[in-house]
Order: structure tokens, then C-alpha cells, then sequence
């Protein structure tokens, strides 16, 4: 066992604080990763303040994960001590089911090892995440960080990046397409990104008109005001894929005649109950209300070198992991452009 620090909640209402813990020996398979940075993920605060009514304390958040190798396992091939890698939202899988076969990890038939507040496949131990200064990883769930991508803004591509980089590939974004965005936070500026970078046409669909001069510097063409009963009514059957990363409970019923036929909105932002629509807005045209989770290994390492070779970063506010509670504050304000990422080097202080 090797001796880890961290940052943790011990109950949902305690602020996180500093926890000294243990990391497992290296297995056979292992990677031992030195963090560096650490995203702060919306879902981090649900988690931590248990939300979802599913945490397990103490928990240490964290699935946006990057950082160099330190040692490896026996039976590791791909992976060498010095070598940039990050870690997203899971650390397993059953690896033999037909999802994981496909390289679809994270809908394992058996459920994917959650990074933090999981528990190891092999010994049932709560699993760390990221608000650490190591981790210990299956190699299979490692993955290359390209030597262009700056490692302290590379961190939130493991969870927003991904999140909305896996819709935009499943429904074929490319030059041509035409896409909404609901929502310009976290996931919503990624989404933005990405789909200006695949070559789509991309509106941002808001409620705030000040969001606008945003939106176009991140790559959107234009922006839909969807509290403009006008403006909304000229936008009917625009669309070809909304991705709608609002990450709360929300009404999607005037967002629905905004797609055209056989056209697609694709939830990734809310896990919560949301209010009932008219189904007659998706019978007339076969159009299509979605679901998407994070992105399989394959496709995050797809997304790596894709943001590597357009120099597609998301837009970062780098904190030390002493100020993680109040950027938790901060959040629920959305108070932050757009992503917090923690320089782990401060938890020196700590120890």
C-alpha cells in the first residue's frame, strides 16, 4: 500500500477537507499516476453533497484526471514510467460483456468501476478519485495525453469533454449539420467546440442575451434567445441534433419543434425528473427525445487527439484544492468560465 492524500467529504454536510489515505498495491496490470490536475465537475458537487442519494463517504471526488506515470505493472505494454496520461470516469469494467467488447466501458453489463465513490472489482474498497496526489489504474482505462494538449486545461475533456464529444459522434456531426446547444456552462462550451471543430453549424440556444458575445467567441454561429416567442418560432425544424446540457430539472417541450424531421435532442446535462411534454412533437416528424452518458475508452482517446490536432481546449480557472469549497460555492452561482481545474502541486501544503 502507498500513502495518498486527498481532499474529502465525510458526510453531506461537512465541507471537503484533507484525508490521508491508502492507494492498493500495484497489480499485474496497474499504472501508478503522479496527478497533476484535477477538473471540478458539476456532478463532483452532487456526489459530494449526495444528491443522488447514492454517495459513499468519505468520498474523495475527481474524474477529470491528468498527470505523468510513475511506475507500472508487470504485465504492463502501453504505459511507461515519465509518460503524460489522464484518467476519466471509470478505473474498470467487466471487460468481457458486449458492451465492453464494442468499447462501450461505461454501459458495462456488469457496471463500470465509477472512479470515486465505486468499488474495486476485485476486493469491494471505495474507490478515490481525483482530488488526490496518486492513483492507481487498470491499464486498459489509461489514456495518452498528446504532447500538444496543455495538461492543465487537457483535465476537463475526461468528463465534459467526453460527455458531449460521444453524442456529437453517435449522431455523425461533420460539415453541414446543424446543431443546438441548450445551455452554455461546462458541457455547453465543450459542446460548442467540438461541433464548430467537426465543421457543423451550431447555434446556442439561451436565455440570456448577454451570453451572446460568448458563444460566437467559442465558435457558435449564432444564438437563439428561447425566452423570444419570435425568435423561437422562426427556428422550427432547424435543427438536426440538440444537445441540451442544462444540468438541472427543466421543461424540454419548447425546445422539441426546434428539430427537424427525424431529428434528435439528446439529453446530458440533467439526472433528475423532468417535466411531462407533448408527445405530439415527436410523433408528427419521428423526431427523437435521447440519452447519452460519458464516451467509451476508445472514443475518449478519439477525442484527445482530435482536441490535440485542432487545439481545442476548454476554457479554464486554475484553483488551489484549499479553495475547492468555495468554487463549489461558486458553481451553484455559476460563478465560472467554464471549468475549475485544481493544481494538485498545492496540496504540498497540506501534508
Amino acid at each position: 500500500m502507498t500513502q495518498a492524500i486527498g481532499y474529502a467529504a465525510k458526510d453531506a454536510q461537512s465541507p471537503l477537507a484533507p484525508f490521508h489515505f491508502e492507494r492498493r498495491d500495484l497489480r499485474d496490470e496497474d499504472v501508478a499516476i503522479e496527478i497533476l490536475y484535477c477538473g471540478v465537475c458539476h456532478s463532483d458537487l452532487h456526489q459530494a453533497r449526495n444528491d443522488w442519494h447514492s454517495s459513499m463517504y468519505p468520498l474523495v471526488p475527481g474524474h477529470e484526471i491528468v498527470g505523468t506515470v510513475t511506475a507500472v505493472g508487470p504485465k504492463v505494454s502501453k504505459m511507461a514510467v515519465g509518460q503524460k496520461v489522464a484518467v476519466g470516469c471509470m478505473v474498470d469494467s467487466c471487460l468481457s460483456c458486449d458492451q465492453c467488447d464494442r468499447g462501450m466501458e461505461q454501459m458495462c453489463r456488469k457496471g463500470a468501476t465509477m472512479t470515486y465513490n465505486g468499488k474495486d472489482r476485485q476486493t469491494g474498497d471505495l474507490t478515490f478519485g481525483g482530488y488526490s496526489d496518486h492513483i492507481v489504474v487498470r491499464e486498459e482505462f489509461v489514456l495518452t495525453v498528446p504532447d500538444s494538449l496543455d495538461m492543465e486545461r487537457a483535465a476537463p475533456l475526461l468528463c465534459a469533454g467526453i460527455t458531449t464529444w460521444s453524442p456529437l459522434r453517435e449522431w455523425k456531426v461533420g460539415p453541414g449539420s446543424r446543431v443546438g446547444v441548450i445551455g452554455l456552462g461546462g458541457l455547453g462550451h465543450m459542446a460548442v467546440k467540438l461541433a464548430a471543430g467537426l465543421g457543423a453549424d451550431v447555434t446556442v440556444i439561451t436565455t440570456s442575451p448577454e451570453k451572446e458575445a460568448d458563444a460566437l467567441k467559442l465558435g457558435a454561429n449564432r444564438v437563439l434567445l428561447s425566452k423570444d416567442p419570435e425568435a423561437m418560432k422562426k427556428g422550427r425544424s432547424s435543427f438536426d441534433l440538440i444537445i441540451d446540457t442544462v444540468p438541472v430539472a427543466h421543461d424540454i417541450q419548447p425546445y422539441l419543434p426546434l428539430l427537424d424531421v427525424e431529428s434528435t435532442l439528446v439529453l446530458v446535462g440533467a439526472i433528475d425528473m423532468l417535466p411531462s411534454f407533448h408527445s405530439g412533437h415527436i410523433l408528427g416528424g419521428r423526431r427523437r427525445i435521447a440519452g447519452s452518458p460519458i464516451g467509451g475508452i476508445a472514443e475518449t482517446q478519439e477525442l484527445l487527439d482530435f482536441c490535440a490536432e485542432k487545439n481545442i481546449l476548454p476554457e479554464c480557472e486554475t484553483i488551489a484544492i484549499q479553495d475547492i469549497n468555495g468554487a463549489y460555492e461558486r458553481m451553484e452561482r455559476s460563478d465560472v468560465k467554464y471549468r475549475f481545474v485544481i493544481d494538485l502541486a498545492s496540496l504540498s501544503a497540506d501534508r
